[in-house]
Formats: structure tokens, sequence, C-alpha cells
């Protein structure tokens, strides 16, 4: 019993100290993806890069770290719901090797019933998981007016018990970070060019912490 508790607690001090903004799973490390692999990035404003000039959104930088085949779905405005119906048909269209979820903050925004917005996210990884396609959720602040204009914000919770319960990789709190410095952000809820850089690569240091990017 001693042994099996300094072991837990060994495992637990390695994940507290992983490096990069990725949650700690019991699942495996995903395989990585190989350049010139299409990637799915499902998203709102966030993805489309709201806020900065074309060419400047994090999808669009990551292609260009990667190598990657980045296709860009962000909606402005969309909500989980309205993620969850265009799915299908960009899923049948690019057929990706990955998929990245970055989806909710409109839902929160709209104060829409939380357990129907987990449904919708549940939805969406289920129904990639079902083509065998890799997955990753990005996570999104809750909807905080006064810790976005003092600093402070933190991921909704629903992101942590969704990766769980579905054993995919979570990516946690980069924009909460970047939408904290008013520095990095074009208005209350959007990075401006200097925060879209800095989600990018806090981005691809978590994929490669995950395995799905190998080291540079």
């Amino acid at each position: 019993m001693k042994v099996a508790f300094i072991v837990m607690i060994r495992m637990i001090i390695l994940c507290l100290l992983s490096i990069g903004f990725v949650a700690c799973s019991s699942g495996e490390k995903l395989a990585a993806v190989p350049t010139g692999a299409t990637v799915l990035i499902l998203g709102d404003s966030l993805s489309y890069g709201t806020g900065a000039a074309k060419g400047e959104d994090y999808p669009t930088l990551l292609a260009q770290r990667t190598g990657w085949d980045i296709i860009n779905a962000g909606v402005p405005g969309d909500t989980s719901a309205e993620g969850l119906t265009r799915l299908p048909r960009l899923l049948e269209k690019y057929q990706p090797t990955l998929l990245m979820i970055e989806l909710g903050g409109n839902d929160f925004l709209r104060n829409i019933n939380i357990s129907q917005t987990e449904a919708n996210l549940r939805a969406i990884i289920q129904a990639a998981q079902s083509k065998n396609i890799q997955t990753v959720l990005i996570a999104i602040p809750e909807n905080q007016p006064v810790k976005a204009a003092l600093g402070g914000l933190s991921d909704h919770p629903i992101y942590p018990k969704l990766a769980e319960e579905n054993n995919i990789p979570l990516v946690e709190d980069i924009f909460s970070d970047v939408l904290s410095k008013n520095a990095l952000k074009a208005d209350y809820i959007h990075p401006n060019a200097e925060g879209y850089k800095m989600v990018e690569e806090q981005l691809r240091a978590a994929l490669n912490e995950i395995g799905l990017l190998k080291a540079e």
C-alpha cells in the first residue's frame, strides 16, 4: 500500500510538472500527425481570427509552422449547436486526420443552458471518434466580465469533464491566459494579432506535448 501510494504521488507530481498547456490524461499519447495531413479546426470567431488581419489567425500561423493542411472552419458567432450541424459535411468533405474543437464561447455569452452545450460538444467528439479521427478539445474561458477586464480568466469546467469522459486530450488555459491580458486583446472577447501569435505558440507546444506534433 505504501509503495502504491508513493507511485501515485510521483505520477501526480509528474503530471503537474508536464510542459505545455495540456491536461494530464490516463490515455496514451496520440500518434504524430505528418506534414501535409489534413487538420480540421471546428470553431467560432476565435478560430476565424476576428480582431486581427487576414493571415494573422492562429490556424494560419499553425499551418505555417507545422506543414499541416489546416482547414479553418471557424465561423464568427457560431454556437456549439451550429458547429455540430456543420460537422458532418465538413468531415465528409475533408476527411481530416485530426479534429480540433474550439467552441462554447458563444453559448456562454448567450447564456445557453450548459447541459445543452455539453451535449453538443459531446456529440461532436463522438462523431469524430466514430470515424477514428484523432480529436483534441480546446478549452474556452467562462463568461467573466470583471476578470476579463482585470485579468484572471479561467476555463469553463465542462471542458475537463468532457475530455476525461471521452478520453481525449484537452488543451487548457490558452485563451484564458491571452484574454486576461489587455495588451493581447482587440476587444473584450477576441485576441489581437499578438494575441493570436501567442495562442498559436502555446497551442503548438501543447500539441507537441500530446504527441501530435513532432519536436522541432
